[in-house]
């Protein structure tokens, strides 16, 4: 059930790859409230994804981007600019690789060139994407930024290795921008920290389907879904959350606060 809670306002979304992406299931829903979308992706992801299929559902033009480049990142913002004819309300920064996890390596034998690649996109891309809108004025006032992390910026999960690093920078970032932007134009900027979700890059992750299974018992609510996370970033990019900023939020069903539940105690004395 739609509620029209974005009808005139326009967005960007990054990362959308195939039909299990949470920017994916965005942009979906971003359409179904109203928004115009511009769509965006690596090039090379472009052409390993589906990204075309979802366009033509949303009616939104594909821009590609490496976010590693900041000319591509400027050039994304005029052409998105261009497109709308102005500045753009809203936009979700769902991107995330580590190379040590693609090939296996253990976080204490971390090969730091991978190390420092996958930084460059999982975290340091949000302050390139920030930078880049503040310098050209691409985000209208009122406008608001998320990026979707994870708890293990937080805590420690044997195998998301050097990714616990990036998404720990990816959420300092948000809140230190989240003060400039907001002081500057009252954008806000947040971060998710949404349950693990059945993802093309969360099932990279070594050991991926017994921890989410966990979790689902961990959470008193149960695992939160990719549409249920797509809800909930609709409601930071509408008006009714116009004054919260700079914080790290949990969709997760409230594993992030729960010690331990009785369906746990129950498994392990099994």
């Amino acid at each position: 059930m739609a509620y029209n809670l974005l009808k005139g306002k326009k967005g960007i979304i990054f990362g959308a790859l195939d039909e299990n992406s949470i920017a994916w299931k965005t942009a979906q829903h971003c359409y179904a409230e109203g928004a115009e979308i511009v769509l965006t992706n690596a090039p090379i992801a472009l052409r390993m994804g589906t990204i075309n299929k979802l366009a033509e559902e949303i009616k939104a033009p594909v821009i590609p981007a490496d976010v590693t480049v900041a000319a591509d990142i400027e050039a994304l913002f005029t052409q998105a600019m261009e497109h709308f004819g102005g500045p753009v309300d809203f936009i979700l920064h769902s991107i995330g690789m580590s190379v040590n996890v693609r090939k296996g390596i253990p976080y204490y034998e971390n090969n730091y060139e991978f190390t420092h690649k996958g930084f460059d996109i999982s975290a340091l891309s949000l302050h390139r994407v920030l930078q880049t809108a503040m310098k050209m004025d691409a985000i209208n006032e009122w406008g608001s930024v998320v990026a979707l992390t994870y708890i293990a910026a937080q805590r420690v999960f044997p195998d998301y290795n050097d990714m616990s690093d990036n998404k720990a920078v990816l959420e300092s970032i948000a809140r230190n921008f989240g003060y400039y932007y907001g002081t500057k134009k009252h954008v806000r900027v947040n971060t998710v920290s949404q349950s693990p979700t059945r993802t093309t890059a969360g099932s990279g992750v070594k050991g991926f389907d017994g921890f989410i299974n966990y979790a689902e018992k961990m959470s008193p609510l149960g695992n939160a879904d990719a549409d249920q996370c797509a809800d909930y970033v609709v409601t930071l990019f509408s008006d009714l959350t116009k004054m919260v900023t700079m914080q790290n939020l949990f969709h997760d069903g409230g594993f992030s606060f729960t010690g331990v539940t009785q369906a746990v105690i129950e498994q392990m004395e099994k």
